[in-house]
């Protein structure tokens, strides 16, 4: 069984070795597998290139399409799974896109590793299935909120966010543009008994210094709510650039 992975250049897969950036494991050393293709489209998405093909016309604030073969490669999990166990981790963290639109696939190579501890960072709109899940010790699962541009009805579905709420593997990375963001948050967390403890503020941002202004407000937002703040370590340490 193929995957549809993200390329760092063309011909090239998005499998490499770096610290997680963001949420409960932040600054662990992991492997990281990132796929392709998304069933959301956020106006702000750092990793449009998974997925704003050309003829895409959903929006994208940079305007920009990428060329999809260019951008994108199938490899047989077998491969991937090669790939993955030469970087000598102990944790994957596999993201996207949105990498549980390909649950069947992962879960085919996630067998050949068994040994690895394996993260799914999702947008928590696809239910995992039963192969994959028993395979995964985390998921960041990052529920797209208004400014997303994405809408409700999509990004935002009742029946999964109680099923992630009721899994405690689960923490919940919401990200945050403005301070009036919070209290959409907050909604959310009151409408789904989402535990403070499991949720996560970060700002958005592809540089430093935005990251580094909105987290000034964040933090006594956090404070105020019993929520975590998350950094964008990567973004401090190597700027918004692939395979980092």
């Amino acid at each position: 069984m193929a995957l549809t992975l993200a390329t760092v250049e063309e011909g090239e897969p998005e499998i490499f070795a770096s610290v997680q950036g963001e949420g409960a494991s932040a600054g662990m050393p992991v492997a990281f597998l990132r796929l392709s293709r998304c069933n959301l489209a956020c106006v702000w998405c750092d990793t449009a290139y998974t997925w704003h093909f050309e003829g895409d016309n959903r929006p994208h604030r940079s305007g920009e399409t990428f060329a999809r073969k260019a951008n994108q490669i199938t490899l047989e999990a077998a491969e991937v799974a090669a790939r993955i166990e030469k970087l000598g981790q102990k944790r994957l963290v596999i993201t996207g896109g949105e990498p549980l639109l390909q649950s069947a696939k992962l879960a085919e190579m996630l067998e050949l590793l068994p040994d690895i501890r394996v993260e799914i960072e999702t947008n928590g709109t696809v239910d995992p299935v039963a192969r994959l899940d028993i395979r995964v010790d985390q998921y960041n699962v990052s529920p797209k909120l208004a400014h997303s541009g994405n809408p409700a009805d999509l990004a935002l579905i009742p029946a999964m966010l109680d099923r992630w709420t009721t899994d405690e593997r689960a923490f919940f990375k919401f990200v945050i543009a403005r301070p009036e963001d919070v209290e959409e948050v907050l909604t959310i967390q009151r409408a789904h008994a989402i535990p403070a403890a499991r949720i996560f503020l970060m700002p958005e941002g592809i540089d430093s210094a935005t990251i580094s202004s909105r987290m000034q407000w964040l933090v006594p937002l956090c404070l105020t709510h019993g929520f975590r703040l998350s950094d964008r370590l990567h973004i401090h340490l190597f700027g918004d650039s692939r395979g980092t």
